[in-house]
């Protein structure tokens, strides 16, 4: 794996969405939600699938990565942003052996996709900080912006860019 992404599309159009990742030059789209439907115009796995396969980009979806609908459905009800953490990363210590086959299996550039705009509030930002862990990566976390686009870091705990830059070929933090 070259580079390792996270991206929600939350409030995104699937046009401005092909768009960050062309941008980005993602390779392969895994796809940790663990129910891979969306309300949202095109980012169900089959539609999702097929644009990704006319941009060249490779689909994955890892419903093991998901988080599991009764913690889901608990954040829902307490907006308890901490135990839900505790509880999502205590089940992704079960699937450790998973983890380790997609660091060693997917190649390119690959982005973490799940529903939430704010990495610091979806479960994505665990599945990445392990993966991150076993690669010796530090992850870059996408926002989607509208056309014309602009994209900027958001700041994670290993990194420390907050300022917004316009991408060119990689992240300039």
């Amino acid at each position: 794996m070259k580079k390792l992404f996270t991206i929600g599309y939350e409030g995104a159009a699937l046009d401005d969405f092909m768009r960050t990742l062309k941008t980005a030059k993602i390779d392969v789209l895994l796809d940790v939600r663990e129910l891979p439907i969306s309300r949202r115009r095109g980012f169900s796995k089959t539609a999702l699938g097929s644009a990704l396969a006319e941009a060249g980009i490779r689909y994955r979806h890892e419903k093991q990565l998901g988080s599991p609908k009764i913690i889901r459905h608990q954040l829902r009800e307490d907006g308890n942003y901490p135990r839900f953490f505790r509880k999502f990363d205590r089940h992704l210590i079960e699937q450790s052996a998973l983890l380790e086959t997609l660091a060693e299996e997917l190649k390119g550039n690959v982005a973490l996709m799940c529903y939430e705009k704010d990495h610091e509030e979806c479960h994505r930002r665990s599945v990445a900080n392990a993966l991150a862990e076993l690669l010796g990566k530090t992850p870059i976390h996408l926002g989607v912006e509208p056309y014309p686009h602009r994209m900027r870091c958001i700041p994670s705990r290993h990194s420390s860019c907050t300022k917004f830059i316009p991408w060119v070929s990689g992240c300039m933090c």
